[in-house]
This record gives structure tokens, sequence and C-alpha cells, in this order.
């Protein structure tokens, strides 16, 4: 199964983004390229721009801590989009044991517009394809 990145995606995992970038790399060789899974899926030329995009993400990743390595540098493990923060610090809450949700009250009184504001001051962001992703 090819491993397909997208600026419309609510979590990029950056094991994804490498794991891609590896692919394409082995198929940049001269002459002609056996695609593999690619194959039917788009013209080379289009996969060597995406090897530039992701490449250029991970090049503004490198070096800002992380949970992943590669290539001697350390990455964040995950990307949030921008729209899907909100749902990001519910989750996080929720994860991290913050909250209760059997009890309605206060969990139905937070604002969670205000609390993901007031989580992404923890987190850095970066732009894919014109979107914004936010990464710790």
């Amino acid at each position: 199964m090819t491993i397909t990145i997208s600026k419309y995606d609510d979590i990029i995992d950056i094991r994804d983004v490498i794991a891609r970038v590896e692919h394409l790399r082995a198929l940049r060789t001269p002459g002609p390229v056996d695609l593999g899974e690619d194959d039917n899926a788009i013209a080379q030329d289009d996969l060597f721009a995406e090897l530039t995009e992701l490449e250029s993400l991970l090049d503004d990743l490198r070096g800002n801590g992380g949970d992943e390595q590669w290539e001697g540098d350390w990455y964040p493990g995950a990307l949030i989009r921008d729209s899907h923060f909100r749902d990001h610090a519910r989750d996080l809450a929720e994860d991290t044991g913050m909250l209760n949700e059997s009890s309605r009250w206060p969990y139905t009184c937070i604002d969670w517009d205000q609390a993901a504001r007031e989580l992404r001051m923890d987190y850095s962001s970066t732009e894919f394809n014109g979107t914004t992703y936010w990464y710790r």
C-alpha cells in the first residue's frame, strides 16, 4: 500500500513522511524508473515534486526536537492540522485523564477554543502545501 501525505490530513505521522521520502528517494535514478506501487498513481515528475515538498517539510522540522530520530536529527512525532487543533486539545485532555466525560458538568462548560489557544502556546507551527500544522 502506498503511503500518501496530504495537506488535508488532520494528523500527519512523521514516520509516514519519512517512509514516503525514503521510498521516493529510492526511485530517483537516471533513466526509466520502476515506480512499483506508484506506477498507476501519478507521473514520475509528480512523484519527484512530491519528494521535494516532503523533503522541504522535513528540512523545516529538522532539529526542532521530538520523538523521531532520522538521519542524525530529531523530528516531532506528529503534525496537527490547524483546523483540527481544537479537537486535538480535547482528545489530549481526555487521554491524559484531565476530564471525566461521564460527568456532564463541568465537561460541557469548557471553552474548547480557549483551551486550544492556551495549549497551542506550547507548540510551534510549520506550513505544508499552504496549510498550517502544529507540533512540539
